[in-house]
């Protein structure tokens, strides 16, 4: 079969347009420039981004988490490394879990939290309540601050940092609740929960963390709150950076080092 000249033109131009580098580009959002690699930051600062992984309240790697990174606004990093620079000579480290999270990944545990039988983590993350539960008591909801990008959840470490077992998916759990020397073998000071437990004990001022837990937590806030940072009563972990560069704008870029600008084309600090 012969094609006019003009035709072969055309459909050369189109096979070019195919194979270029922008037609292959997806169209994922990218983020802001004021947005940062926490470890481009500050190094020394430990990550442990449960997210990627299957050891989380889903048990599976959630929607968006594509790279085992913290993403932050520049301000939140920056006074994060200065709270480790305050840390690392009393002995401990910070360590983060979560930092900068998708919409699309508040959307999918939404939609993991509105199927009642998947509950195969439940006896590590949320033991003592129904998943029905989990909206009406505020464990989920449609919208989390860390998708605007200054939230981060976090703990301490003792230095240097003991070694950490991997999970290994289908290993048998034991309740976030338990003691320190029962639940899973997180190398983190002990707090009187796990990260992430859907339970009143993770209430950060819970009459019943005392002694040590209570010394550690109260350590853990008073260090961020020294840097601008406020954490909230239900979560120990979690806490937000009051001078957030965007507090009512929620992101949807990807977790991935792809959705940041590029360090060389960033104004020098």
């Amino acid at each position: 079969m012969r094609f006019p000249v003009s035709r072969i033109g055309a459909l050369t131009a189109a096979l070019l347009v195919l194979a270029s580098p922008l037609a292959a580009a997806t169209d994922e959002p990218t983020a802001p420039p004021e947005f940062v690699a926490l470890s481009d930051v500050d190094s020394t600062i430990l990550q442990e981004i449960r997210y990627t992984g299957e050891h989380d309240f889903v048990g599976r790697p959630v929607n968006g988490y594509l790279e085992p990174m913290c993403i932050i606004t520049r301000p939140a990093a920056e006074a994060l490394r200065t709270a480790q620079q305050q840390l690392l000579p009393r002995g401990y480290t910070l360590k983060v879990y979560d930092c900068f999270r998708p919409q699309r990944s508040v959307d999918d545990f939404v939609a993991w939290a509105e199927d009642p039988d998947d509950t195969e983590m439940k006896a590590e993350f949320y033991p003592d309540i129904d998943k029905s539960r989990l909206f009406e008591e505020g464990y989920i909801a449609e919208k989390s601050g860390h998708s605007r990008g200054s939230t981060v959840d976090l703990t301490l470490v003792r230095t240097p940092p003991a070694p950490q077992p991997d999970f290994v998916p289908g290993q048998p759990l034991t309740a976030c609740t338990a003691p320190a020397g029962e639940r899973f073998p997180d190398n983190m000071v002990d707090m009187g929960t796990g990260y992430d437990c859907f339970d009143t004990l993770s209430n950060t001022d819970d009459p019943r963390v005392t002694g040590e837990q209570r010394a550690n937590r109260d350590l853990l806030r008073d260090a961020m709150k020294a840097q601008g940072f406020d954490g909230i009563e239900t979560e120990w972990w979690h806490f937000t950076f009051a001078g957030e560069p965007f507090p009512d704008t929620y992101f949807d870029f990807p977790v991935a080092r792809s959705s940041l600008t590029p360090a060389d084309a960033c104004p020098s600090r």
